[in-house]
């Protein structure tokens, strides 16, 4: 960690006034004039947490909480300032003690200067996370002036949850993230808690400004659970509408996601609403025409208590059925993946299969998709719960795989598949293993053994014909696959995974901090959070109980996006 800020820092002396011993604690005001772009905030990991404020101009401008290192930090956060350059800003702190120092100096700053993002030993090497601070939910997903828009819940004063604000960045490919500045911070509706964003292309809501659509966002305020509207024209900007467009409905309501329905020329935002005494999941559905007042039009029921069907951030889209010529289907989901399939007449969505589910996985929540994703894909990115808040590290939690959604036609009926997109070939490093039409027994020599990697992408087409169990170890990780159960199994997570005309396929990704595994053109997805051991680097695959048949073999090292 770095302790020390470098030159680029104002320090700005702070006279605090005197207490008496005998009083441990006391809340302070401090004043400075803001005259860079940051202000620096040391973090303790595990310190006492604190409240914070930001007066500017008489007003509460940002309010946060941090667990505020009273002696050697070890990790910065970093607050932009500049809209306020030239003014006097009031930092108020909470009981802190009576012989701290924490802002004699303030410290500001024009650049961030911490060195050590992206060289964490537990940092994704290929998924999305925050260079410092927590993130969970994939928030306004949205493709707009020729950028993927990544925003996602954050706390950017600590890695663990809390002050949740809209972090933001940005990739031309889906492969490589720029993260930016936070992009929407608490206000008078609270945190910013979770929701979609779109293109208002036909400027329906009177936002786009000379002759540029506006990027509108809408989210849930946590202060008495409204639905609000913030928006930008040009991706970096962001201004809020001045009321919520949709007041509470009821007991819990939260998580809106917005879509563009076509025949009725008109919006349709579905939102996750509890109802009654019983914890009952619905999903409510209004319509607008033009995203500032809504109607309700349907309600659709899931779950109730721990049956998370339909349970919060919505996502609704429709696709072709892949092998139905002309067939189209509407999708339905909530945060656990669980999803139904049905039609849709622009108010109300009718179940025609209900409670499917592709994902078997550990770790994997809340996924959104892009919205006007320019090549008419329908492409999925989940907060990926990873195990990174140890040690020193100063951010926590991660991304997905962007992932590219299809309907599907099965004897079973029309399914959801995920595979990740194609544009994740390009984390490919050039260094390949391939093998073929090998014929694998019990005592066979592995196959994979002269492989030493740690990234890595690894494809397998597999007939297990008489043998009892597959087994791929990755890295010390065991990923194995039950024949009789047509089961698959990695570090505790089951998963079904039948057999398609006699065979397995398998394509796996291995970062540090995982596994996700695809099955039967994915069919199957199944993350698996474990932080793997960094000082096994090789790969196996056996075979128990018979012979088994390798009709494709592959693995690809990867390249890191931080590099």
């Amino acid at each position: 960690m770095i302790y020390k800020l470098l030159t680029a820092c104002l320090f700005v002396s702070v006279m605090l006034p005197g207490f008496a011993q005998e009083q441990p604690t006391r809340n302070i005001s401090t004043y400075f004039t803001a005259e860079k772009k940051y202000l620096v905030l040391p973090v303790k990991n595990g310190a006492t947490k604190r409240n914070l404020e930001l007066w500017v101009d008489g007003v509460n401008t940002r309010f946060w909480d941090m667990e505020l290192a009273e002696d050697k930090p070890d990790w910065y956060a970093y607050m932009r300032i500049d809209e306020w350059k030239g003014k006097q800003i009031e930092l108020r702190v909470d009981k802190v003690s009576a012989a701290s120092k924490v802002f004699d100096p303030v410290m500001q700053s024009d650049a961030d200067t911490n060195a050590n993002e992206y060289k964490e030993k537990l940092r994704p090497q290929f998924h999305f996370s925050p260079k410092r601070g927590w993130t969970n939910d994939p928030n306004g997903m949205v493709y707009f002036n020729g950028e993927y828009h990544l925003f996602f819940q954050h706390n950017p004063y600590g890695r663990n949850w809390g002050n949740m604000t809209w972090g933001h960045a940005v990739s031309k490919g889906l492969v490589r993230w720029a993260e930016l500045d936070d992009g929407i911070h608490p206000n008078q509706g609270g945190p910013v808690f979770s929701g979609g964003a779109v293109v208002d292309k036909n400027n329906t809501s009177g936002l786009g400004e000379n002759g540029k659509p506006a990027m509108v966002m809408f989210h849930t305020g946590a202060r008495g659970w409204g639905q609000y509207m913030t928006w930008s024209t040009d991706g970096r900007n962001f201004h809020w509408y001045d009321k919520a467009v949709v007041p509470r409905i009821n007991k819990e309501n939260w998580d809106p996601k917005v879509i563009w329905y076509e025949p009725a020329k008109q919006w349709v935002m579905v939102l996750w609403v509890e109802r009654g005494n019983n914890d009952q999941h619905s999903i409510q559905f209004l319509t607008s025409p033009y995203l500032k007042n809504w109607t309700p039009a349907s309600i659709t029921y899931g779950g109730i208590g721990n049956d998370r069907y339909l349970y919060e951030c919505p996502e609704f889209y429709e696709l072709p059925v892949q092998g139905m010529d002309g067939v189209k289907k509407w999708v339905l989901t909530g945060a656990n993946t669980e999803y139904a399939v049905g039609s849709f007449d622009g108010t109300t969505f009718t179940e025609e299969e209900r409670k499917l589910q592709n994902q078997h996985g550990r770790g994997f929540y809340a996924p959104q998709t892009f919205s006007d994703e320019p090549t008419g894909r329908r492409i999925e990115i989940g907060w990926w719960r990873t195990n990174t808040a140890e040690d020193d590290m100063d951010f926590n939690q991660s991304m997905s795989l962007p992932m590219e959604h299809k309907l599907v036609k099965t004897p079973e009926g029309i399914r959801l598949t995920r595979m990740p997109v194609k544009e994740a070939e390009r984390l490919r490093s050039g260094k390949i293993y391939k093998a073929g039409n090998k014929t694998l027994k019990e005592n066979s020599a592995n196959p994979l053994k002269d492989i030493n990697i740690e990234l890595a992408e690894i494809h397998v087409e597999i007939t297990p014909g008489k043998a009892k169990e597959v087994a791929l170890n990755i890295r010390g990780v065991a990923v194995i696959y039950n024949v009789a159960a047509q089961q698959l199994v990695a570090d505790g997570v089951k998963a079904p995974a039948p057999l398609q005309n006699g065979k397995l396929t398998l394509l796996i990704y291995a970062d540090r901090t995982g596994l996700e595994i695809f099955a039967n053109n994915g069919l199957m997805f199944m993350p698996v959070n474990i932080n793997i051991d960094d000082s096994d680097r090789s790969l196996s695959l056996s075979v128990k109980g018979g012979t088994a048949k390798i009709s494709s073999l592959e693995v690809y090292e990867l390249k890191s996006i931080w590099q």
